[in-house]
């Protein structure tokens, strides 16, 4: 097998490993957790009644481990069960609640892509060209600077020049579904620029 297959797959195997381990971490933490679900849901009017055929219907009169594996052969099958959190409607689909968002993150990152990678290339082919020069140097230092703010200080900086004082883009990434793709790509700079700057 070529080794750069061999490479990713271990890293892949790796996050995958990882995502294992941090997922009964956090499981078992809730599993720990003092006082009642099902009555910090329900209230503390709950019947008794109530309570246990709340518990039944959600599968918390179940043991953890059960409950576990239950837990990621569903995830397993795209099924990431539902979310107490929102009012609305009382329940949710956490993947009704991820989908919006990872589709933002994923336009976020690939525009960020798009801007760091080429530039990235850009600067450290030209800076390996000109060795020890003054633009090699002038590079490095912008270059560790900027990776060593961190990213809200840079977005600050970036809000204060460019969204308040010169008015150029906008200090909110408001994206909805139904805007066109040149306002996705307006209301997105900001934060990608800002991520370029930071990676």
């Amino acid at each position: 097998m070529h080794p750069l297959v061999t490479t990713v797959l271990q890293r892949l195997g790796l996050g995958v490993l990882t995502l294992f381990l941090v997922s009964i971490l956090i499981f078992s933490a809730l599993a720990f957790l003092p006082g009642n679900f099902a009555k910090s849901i329900l209230g503390q009017a709950a019947t008794p009644e109530t309570v246990a055929a709340f518990e039944r219907e959600i599968g918390l009169d179940r043991p953890p481990v059960e409950r576990y594996v239950n837990w990621i052969a569903k995830v397993a099958q795209g099924d990431f069960g539902e979310s107490f959190a929102s009012r609305v409607g009382y329940r949710r689909a956490v993947a009704d609640i991820i989908a919006p968002r990872l589709w933002n993150t994923l336009f976020l990152a690939s525009m960020t892509a798009l801007i760091a990678v080429p530039l990235a290339l850009f600067l450290g082919i030209t800076a390996a060209l000109y060795r020890n020069s003054l633009y090699d140097r002038a590079i490095n230092a912008v270059t560790l600077t900027t990776i060593s703010f961190p990213e809200f200080f840079i977005a600050y900086i970036l809000m204060l020049f460019l969204a308040v004082k010169f008015h150029l883009l906008p200090s909110l990434a408001n994206v909805k579904e139904e805007m066109e793709i040149g306002e996705r790509i307006y209301r997105s700079a900001l934060p990608a620029l800002t991520l370029t700057l930071a990676i």
